[in-house]
């Protein structure tokens, strides 16, 4: 079975997309992301296009990649000159890059509507391109744009557009589903007729020199079983974006495709070890882009093995493959028990060995813990979201709970002044082990002001929390037929160098709402430090 080389386009066709930008040297830190995860090909920008892409190139000539082969990207001569002549094609040089890609035009409607050429002067094009950086020593690499919508309009000019690209001297030729309409079975076949007439065609191609490659976007949801059609037609390059980033609706997903390629269809891609990186690459990109993560991303998202209902959890427990397609470890994930109104004892009994608290002998067994769970549920709580209060909860129900810090009173007033923009001053009193704190902050507003002083008390007798930060902060009103007299359900992320927690508070009043998870926050987080409180091993919340 022939490997399959991966083509990541994230700094590229990944920067289309909507909200997605990149710095030259956020490009250079995910590069070298990519390339020590194993990608074969990492496509650096368009060198001709933008100052940014250049610097990105020149500060890549400092980069060693042990992997990967960086790619710049351009574009097929202007019409009418030669491609000496053409700047775009001269800074594809002048990158430095051992591989060129280069797309040009499959479709005639495209030829003649949008670039107002003609047909044998596109096909001139490719062929004065594709030989112009071949004479260069450049591998090439052609795009053929548009192509499954040329084919179908017609598919002799569309092969004749590749049959121009080989006789300049490109042995790789991707074939691009640029508007995402096409269906898997189109690509299958359209494959393999190209596949046929390439052969007869071109008798210089062989299948040690020549390769086929895929290029498709998600407007139907259909990228990656794109992309898998054409590995099983025969397409041996697959080009994609890390979590699907991309113009519209997006690119095919390489954090889907490899684990598919890799696991399910038993292709060599990656090393099947490099494959544990697979969600800390995800994350660390879409940090990067400044994008919060997806929870529902297949194999890497936060609820990809996660298991709520209690028939399913008891089955999990006894055979996690009875709900599990793969084991999450493969990919670096984790598997999750939720706790819901949906919750039957299981989910409570794994959970509880899962965070390291003894459930026997106590007066609470896992019942009387869902039944409680279930009612705090029907308050407004939501205990899947919140595995740093259900912690606390379970803790509390079983008396195993010793709190490091208890709250003596709070004040919290706002004041505003004319068009000056609201403050915010907290007043805070705690007590440590019978000893008494009273401090006092300011914020940007009355969460920011509580959390700065409840900080400051408790930086007193605990410096470790100067690690922890909150990371976001969601507000919703429950139920609002009772208008602004209505409950509220506040949610609190939280993180420290390794990981990630949630808690969670519900109130009529804003500001309890958010005393309560914040408290639980605070109170979570010194648990895990302190030895003193519960049982067993202290849970560490997920990994980030």
């Amino acid at each position: 079975m022939r490997p399959i080389l991966l083509y990541d386009t994230t700094l590229r066709d990944g920067t289309q997309g909507e909200n997605i930008h990149f710095s030259a040297a956020d490009k250079a830190a995910i590069a070298k992301s990519l390339d020590r995860f194993g990608i074969h090909y990492i496509e650096g920008g368009w060198p001709g296009s933008n100052p940014k892409d250049r610097q990105f190139f020149e500060m890549a000539k400092e980069i060693r990649f042990e992997n990967a082969k960086l790619t710049a990207f351009g574009s097929t001569r202007r019409p009418g000159i030669g491609p000496e002549d053409d700047d775009n094609l001269k800074a594809l040089l002048e990158s430095g890059t051992p591989v060129v890609a280069v797309f040009g035009k499959s479709w005639t409607l495209h030829v003649k509507e949008v670039m107002q050429n003609t047909p044998q002067e596109n096909l001139a094009m490719i062929r004065d391109t594709t030989a112009y950086l071949s004479e260069a020593g450049r591998e090439i690499i052609y795009d053929a744009e548009h192509f499954f919508d040329g084919y179908k309009d017609n598919p002799d000019y569309a092969l004749e557009t590749l049959f121009a690209a080989v006789e300049g001297g490109a042995r790789r030729l991707v074939l691009c589903d640029t508007n995402g309409g096409t269906l898997p079975h189109e690509i299958e076949a359209v494959i393999h007729e190209v596949r046929c007439r390439l052969s007869e065609k071109c008798p210089i191609v062989s299948e040690d020199t020549f390769i086929l490659g895929i290029h498709t976007h998600n407007d139907c949801g259909l990228a990656v079983a794109n992309a898998l059609a054409a590995v099983r037609a025969g397409a041996t390059l697959v080009q994609g974006t890390i979590n699907g980033y991309g113009e519209r609706c997006g690119n095919a997903d390489l954090v889907s495709l490899i684990p598919v390629l890799a696991l399910k269809m038993h292709y060599p891609c990656v090393p099947v070890e490099n494959l544990t990186r697979l969600k800390r690459l995800s994350r660390f990109v879409s940090e990067m882009a400044n994008i919060v993560p997806l929870n529902s991303r297949p194999f890497v998202g936060r609820s990809a093995f996660a298991h709520k209902g209690g028939i399913h959890v008891s089955a999990v427990a006894k055979n996690p493959r009875a709900y599990e397609h793969i084991d999450p470890q493969l990919v670096g994930n984790q598997r999750r028990v939720l706790v819901s109104d949906l919750s039957g004892k299981s989910n409570i009994e794994y959970k509880a060995k899962e965070l390291g608290i003894d459930l026997g002998g106590n007066g609470f067994d896992s019942r009387k813990i869902v039944s409680k769970i279930k009612e705090m549920e029907q308050e407004g709580y939501e205990f899947d979201a919140a595995e740093g209060s259900f912690r606390i909860l379970v803790q509390k129900l079983t008396e195993q709970f010793r709190p490091l810090f208890e709250l003596e009173s709070f004040r919290v007033t706002i004041e505003k002044n004319r068009d000056a923009p609201c403050s915010a001053h907290a007043t805070i009193k705690i007590s440590v082990g019978g000893k008494q704190e009273i401090t006092a902050a300011e914020g940007d507003g009355p969460v920011s002001a509580l959390d700065n002083a409840l900080r400051k008390a408790l930086q007193t007798f605990f410096p470790e929390i100067d690690g922890m930060h909150l990371v976001d902060f969601k507000v919703r009103v429950i139920d609002g037929r009772e208008g602004t007299a209505s409950k509220v359900r506040v949610l609190i992320d939280s993180r420290d160098r390794d990981h990630i927690w949630s808690t969670i508070g519900v109130s009529k009043d804003i500001i309890e709402a958010s005393w309560k998870a914040l408290e639980d926050s605070f109170q979570y987080k010194l648990s895990a430090v302190s030895p003193a409180n519960g049982s067993g091993v202290p849970y560490q919340g997920e990994k980030s």
